[in-house]
């Protein structure tokens, strides 16, 4: 009888850990508050283990993490064009991503999981990353301060 009563309570405790796990979504967006070639919202803070699904609103766009630009050892991903794609965050830190085929029009977005703590790193590679920007080339520079 002990054991089953241990056993219910890893149960509830395992049910309750994934109840806690949040999906947020992203609207890829022609045209939304920040301006043209958009995700909205643009800057999320999520906690580990929590998903965003990156949602294919109006076409052409995907979403694809910006290689280094997200923290050493999680997972890049590269969603399909015009696709809704979900991403699941198990590690802690920054993300910047794109729009694949609009990022010189500083189609980017930003989410930190957890406490950020790559946050200077990503802002000294969003220095020379921004630089391919022909369009609002403060927009990534914006989301980072709001961390």
């Amino acid at each position: 009888m002990k054991y089953f009563k241990v056993v219910l309570v890893a149960i509830s405790i395992i049910q309750g850990s994934f109840a806690l796990a949040e999906n947020y979504e992203v609207k890829m967006l022609n045209t939304g508050t920040d301006g043209v070639m958009v995700f909205e919202p643009a800057m999320l803070k999520v906690e580990l283990g929590d998903s965003v699904t990156f949602k294919s609103t109006n076409p052409g766009h995907n979403s694809a993490s910006m290689a280094g630009m997200i923290p050493e050892g999680a997972e890049a991903w590269n969603g399909g064009m015009s696709a809704d794609i979900t991403v699941n965050f198990e590690t802690e830190g920054v993300y910047v991503y794109q729009c694949t085929p609009h990022m010189m029009m500083a189609m980017v977005g930003v989410i930190q999981v957890g406490t950020g703590d790559n946050l200077a790193a990503i802002k000294t590679k969003a220095t020379e990353k921004k630089s391919a920007f022909v369009m609002s080339p403060d927009r990534l520079d914006g989301y980072l301060n709001q961390l």
